[in-house]
């Protein structure tokens, strides 16, 4: 059996038993996007096909760094970190493209911890799209650096003075990536054996900055691949000497690191909702209400987006990345960029969101803030021609400056209740006050620079 034909638990079962594996990989993704897992043997694996099995919900109570909240209700000390019930995915089979030799099957939490769960909540999200007529056609982009070095090197520099897999500026270099093939090969062979296919991969501008487009599609799946990709480029590039970083900001000198997303809507038989060749630059009314949605609930939904303290320090002028809520017809200096196109490739940019953002609550917001505007007929002001950098925004289009201030924003949000739920709004912002109280606890370099001697 193939691994795309693999869509029940029957099929899993028997894919399993075709070819006499020992072993499965299991693996879920946590709050921050990050895929936790296991080896499973296959006598357990099948015997959880049904019911599920038990993960510890710690990995919903800690953070990035595996330090424990104190301020989240669903698990913590009061509860003794019990298991969390999970259900494994049948459709999302994949074999793992390296020497390991066997498959993968992601897995998402269900039970009490579904309201939680990131995958879940994106999955309610389309869900929702579905009942109102349409399914959601999207597509992640991700720009990310690749460095010659080793998680135990960086650590050695104090994560400075990096060597870059290339110098100097050259973007769309084709003399770069031919230089650097074997890597190229290396995640693009992978990326296609796990059903990841990329549209395109190229230099981006910045040493050893790159850029990949995962090919566009339906439903939750679009997510697993994102997340999938974040996770198996670090493991590509870890495993030929190398290391990928997704920070949203690594440098003052560099770019930041965008996840964008494009989005439309289908109607059931498959026409454009967004696609009016009568109307301007192809913009149906609906399109214009989903944009409008997602222009007004910008502001106070930017935590999901933006979710680490780093991710700010990527909303500045004039680095490719938006510093307001705005949107315009074809415009990157935006937030919002809508791509005229035909019935099948019109569609809008979501740029605001980082390359740290946890590709599920990223896409289940940007979507859920579409389909409120499109519930709510929220209209359009008209769009920003030219720079919009140069543009003084508008105190309603202003964005929070920091995460403190995005997770109150987001806390307050009835809207966000509305598309998240409060269990999962509660426990995110809870989350996100958390990182930024962990940062609070630091002394930078800058300040003891700065202050240490002359103040």
């Amino acid at each position: 059996m193939e691994k795309q034909k693999v869509k029940t638990a029957e099929d899993a079962r028997e894919i399993v038993a075709q070819r006499g594996l020992d072993y499965v990989k299991v693996g879920l993704f946590d709050i921050d996007g990050i895929m936790r897992g296991k080896y499973m043997s296959c006598e357990k694996f099948i015997s959880t096909l049904e019911n599920g099995f038990g993960f510890c919900d710690v990995v919903l109570g800690w953070d990035s760094y595996d330090q424990l909240y104190d301020n989240v209700s669903i698990t913590g000390w009061h509860t003794g970190y019990p298991d969390a019930t999970v259900r494994i995915i049948p459709e999302t089979c994949r074999e793992i493209p390296m020497e390991e030799g066997m498959l993968l099957f992601l897995a998402e939490f269900s039970g009490k911890y579904e309201s939680v769960c990131p995958r879940a909540a994106l999955r309610r999200v389309l869900e929702k799209a579905g009942r109102m007529g349409f399914k959601v056609k999207a597509g992640f982009e991700y720009e990310f650096f690749v460095f010659d070095e080793t998680p135990t090197s960086i650590r050695e520099k104090n994560y400075r003075n990096l060597t870059p897999l290339q110098p100097g500026f050259f973007g769309y270099s084709v003399l770069r990536n031919s230089v650097e093939s074997e890597f190229y090969g290396g995640l693009l062979n992978a990326c296609k054996k796990m059903d990841l296919t990329l549209e395109g991969l190229h230099e981006e501008t910045g040493p050893g900055a790159l850029e990949a487009a995962i090919s566009a599609g339906y439903g939750v799946s679009v997510a697993d691949k994102a997340a999938l990709f974040k996770t198996f480029t670090k493991v590509i590039a870890q495993k030929n000497g190398k290391l990928a970083t997704f920070m949203a900001k690594w440098s003052p000198d560099w770019p930041g690191l965008g996840g964008h997303i494009h989005i439309s809507l289908v109607h059931d038989d498959g026409s454009s909702a967004f696609y009016d060749s009568s109307a301007p630059d192809g913009m149906s009314d609906l399109m214009r209400t989903f944009v409008g949605g997602q222009l007004k609930l910008m502001p106070e939904m930017l935590a999901t987006v933006a979710p680490t303290v780093n991710s700010f320090t990527r909303l500045i002028p004039g680095f490719w990345a938006p510093t307001a809520a705005s949107w315009g017809i074809d415009n990157r200096t935006c937030a919002l960029r809508v791509i005229p196109g035909s019935e099948k490739s019109q569609r809008v940019e979501y740029r605001i969101a980082a390359a740290d953002a946890n590709p599920y609550i990223a896409l289940a917001s940007a979507v859920g803030a579409g389909l409120w505007g499109i519930e709510n007929s929220i209209t359009l002001d008209a769009p920003i021609k030219g720079n919009a950098y140069d543009k003084t925004p508008t105190k309603r289009s202003q964005l929070p400056a920091s995460l403190a201030e995005a997770a109150d924003r987001l806390r307050a949000s009835m809207p966000a209740r509305k598309i998240f739920g409060d269990s999962f709004i509660e426990h995110y912002s809870a989350s996100r006050e958390w990182e930024d109280r962990e940062f609070r606890k630091h002394i930078t370099d800058w300040e003891m620079e700065r202050y240490f001697e002359i103040i």
